[in-house]
């Protein structure tokens, strides 16, 4: 479609903020005491299994492997960890290998073969299991429990809202605290900090988010109304401690080379800008280089593994501290898994292990609490003026204010597609990004920020620069790749940022489109191994026409990999020609108008098992009939865990028939339909249909 300021269709993309996939599981501390020869049993902890039947799964038992699903609660957190052992529905007791959280549900396997899920799956429930053992007699020294005293304190964010309670995080312990210099020298990974009702617990985690910092604590998540603003955080130091124990040597359990690459971001396979590195993710380093596991570096430091990502080929390692030099520790050396004798050991990997059974599902962003928001929609301005470019900002375009995101966040829609072109970020292939542009980009995603907005960010570019085709002469396809790595490397650690919308609406492409979506997204996957990736198809992105024109899209592996966490992103509009511009204005549609044409891109995703977003439909506010195919429409896209955004929104569209903002501020009979689906409570755990 197009309109006098803006080429082509736009939408916008938003979800709620969601940390609790960096975060660390509940930690039990045993105190030692002087005893006979005494009994020691573990709690049992029963649950039931997750009662979803597909191809992979029977009952929530994963078909191919010892392995089932169940609610990623506290309680299960904390109880079935790597090394517990489970009793299943028909008397079998077996050892837990590793754990997967994926989103609102855990993925938990097993030693041994695979398991039957007619008879041990759902309804029937699973139960760790204590086995009691003698332990040794033991001479403790008596520990006089140390002392707290504050000595630094701060106020709490005081905001509350579905994600947070009185600055307190609702689904695991964490806190809100302003992002000021004192509070970022002493709250750091590693202290004590003492809790209004006087608990004492070590920060996990920290992360600064614009004028704010988050800060995240070992144990079960916190009461907000007890602990939440108006109250105080503290730092806290001990004035007695017990005497420290005599730490065991560590023994090696395995061992791998570093990667030899270095960039911007990379010196000699360690990461520059905080403490992790890279290496093979071979299926021995990924049973090794878990979270938990601490590893020898080649100066001696021991740490501990906060998180790894697997990124293709290669698995990246995130620590415990500050950044770590590449120099002294990088390539050619080597990194180890290191044991303490204190702590069950595992036997030195001396063979590569058997292959690591795959996830039931791949590690997917969890930025919404594993309940994807589904209806969202475009915020207008920055794409505006195509054909005048740069142009100048508040003449040929502009950024939509605060007042948009607050809004369409008050109205139960914090889903954003936020569109802006090329030419204003980069005015020249090869150069750094316009920096004035950039804080206009950025100043954006702080106001999605503030009103827990999540916000993809749509190139709207049409697969041109300049009106030159990407993967001409004049525009090469690595510029188009190097382009996004510079906004990735520019916004990797905003929280407002849902994903990367490669390009909008690519046509005409000459067939090099597969090639250009994979460089930009293998690019963007350097600098940020986790966000979504959404890759619009070919021929404007039609959904009706779909599988006829991006077959090729997919023809190599890595774009079908779901593990790289791609969204294939669709437009659709229910007009006879496809193009949403309305011209018959007399026009009647079918109920089913919509559904019709969606389905062709989603039959395509279920037969390839992929995910899938419709980024832009619209309809005019003159036809009602139009109105109730986008009801039916929303629905099935629901059904199948879908999102959408809604085209348009956002400033400067006059009285356009499809926008939900016009100047005379008239009744928009488009809003309440979306209202209404995005307060509709649905079952999904992650973006479908897959």
């Amino acid at each position: 479609m197009s309109t006098n300021l803006f080429s082509g269709a736009r939408k916008a993309l938003v979800a709620s903020i969601a940390m609790a996939a960096l975060m660390g599981g509940v930690t039990v501390v045993t105190a030692p005491y002087a005893a006979a020869s005494t009994a020691v049993a573990a709690a049992s902890v029963s649950t039931k299994v997750n009662a979803f039947t597909n191809t992979d799964w029977l009952n929530g038992v994963w078909r191919t492997g010892a392995g089932f699903s169940i609610p990623a609660s506290a309680a299960n957190q904390a109880a079935f960890k790597a090394g517990a052992s489970v009793k299943l529905a028909d008397g079998q007791v077996r050892k837990i290998s590793r754990q997967q959280i994926v989103g609102s549900n855990m993925s938990v396997f097993l030693e041994g073969a695979k398991l039957d899920g007619n008879k041990v799956g759902a309804p029937q429930m699973v139960s760790t299991v204590g086995t009691t053992a003698s332990a040794p007699a033991t001479s403790a020294p008596t520990l006089t429990a140390p002392s707290t005293v504050a000595s630094h304190s701060t106020s709490i964010n005081a905001f509350t809202n579905t994600d947070w309670l009185n600055g307190v995080w609702r689904k695991s312990p964490g806190f809100s605290i302003p992002a000021n210099d004192a509070n970022k020298n002493a709250f750091k990974v590693g202290a004590s900090v003492k809790l209004a009702d006087g608990q004492v617990r070590k920060v996990t985690q920290v992360q600064v988010a614009g004028a704010n910092m988050s800060v995240y604590l070992d144990g079960a998540a916190v009461n907000g109304s007890v602990v939440g603003a108006p109250n105080k955080l503290s730092l806290a130091t001990t004035t007695a401690t017990a005497p420290a124990p005599t730490a065991p040597a560590p023994s090696v359990v395995a061992t791998s080379n570093l990667n030899s690459f270095t960039n911007t971001e990379w010196l000699n396979g360690v990461y520059r800008a905080s403490a992790g590195f890279s290496i093979q993710a071979t299926s021995a380093n990924i049973a090794a280089f878990k979270a938990g596991a601490s590893v020898k570096l080649a100066d001696g430091q021991v740490r501990k593994i906060l998180r790894a990502q697997q990124v293709g080929s290669n698995l990246s390692v995130f620590l415990e501290g500050s950044a770590i030099n590449g120099t002294a520790v990088g390539y050619p050396k080597t990194v180890s898994v290191v044991s303490a004798s204190a702590t069950p050991s595992a036997p030195a990997v001396t063979t590569p292990p058997a292959a690591v059974t795959p996830a039931p599902a791949p590690s997917a962003p969890d930025t919404t609490n594993g309940k994807p928001l589904l209806v969202g929609v475009n915020l207008s301005g920055a794409g505006f003026g195509p054909s005048v470019v740069p142009g100048t900002h508040g003449t040929n375009y502009t950024y939509p204010a605060e007042s948009y995101y607050k809004k369409y966040a008050d109205l139960g829609m914090p889903l954003v597609r936020l569109p802006f072109l090329w030419e204003r970020i980069q005015p020249k292939l090869g150069t750094p990004l316009n920096t004035v542009e950039l804080g206009r980009l950025k100043q954006s995603l702080d106001f999605a920020q503030k009103h827990n907005v999540k916000v993809i960010l749509d190139l709207h570019n049409y697969y041109r620069y300049f009106g030159k085709l990407i993967g001409s002469n004049e525009v090469p396809i690595s510029s188009f790749a190097a382009v996004w790595k510079q906004i990735a490397q520019e916004v990797v650690n905003h929280p407002a940022v849902e994903g990367y919308g490669l390009m909008n609406e690519p046509h005409s492409t000459n067939g090099l489109w597969p090639q250009a979506a994979l460089a930009a997204a293998q690019a963007i996957r350097t600098v940020d191994a986790k966000r979504w990736i959404y890759v619009a198809g070919d021929r404007w992105s039609s959904a009706f026409h779909w599988p006829h024109y991006n077959t090729q899209l997919i023809t190599n592996p890595w774009m079908r990999d779901p593990k790289n966490n791609l969204v294939y992103e669709a437009h659709m509009y229910v007009d006879k020609d496809f193009s949403g511009n309305y011209f018959d204005k007399t026009e009647q549609f079918d109920p089913m108008i919509g559904v019709n044409r969606v389905k062709p891109f989603v039959e395509w995703l279920k037969q390839n098992k992929l995910r899938g977003y419709i980024g832009e439909h619209g309809v005019p506010d003159f036809s009602p009939s139009a109105i109730v195919a986008t009801d039916n429409l929303m629905t099935y896209l629901r059904q199948n865990c879908i999102p959408s955004t809604y085209w348009a929104a956002g400033p400067w569209w006059g009285e356009y028939a499809l926008s939900l903002d016009v100047t005379s501020g008239k009744h928009r009979p488009q809003l309440p339909v979306l209202q209404k689906h995005a307060k509709t409570a649905h079952n999904c755990t992650s973006i479908g249909p897959l």
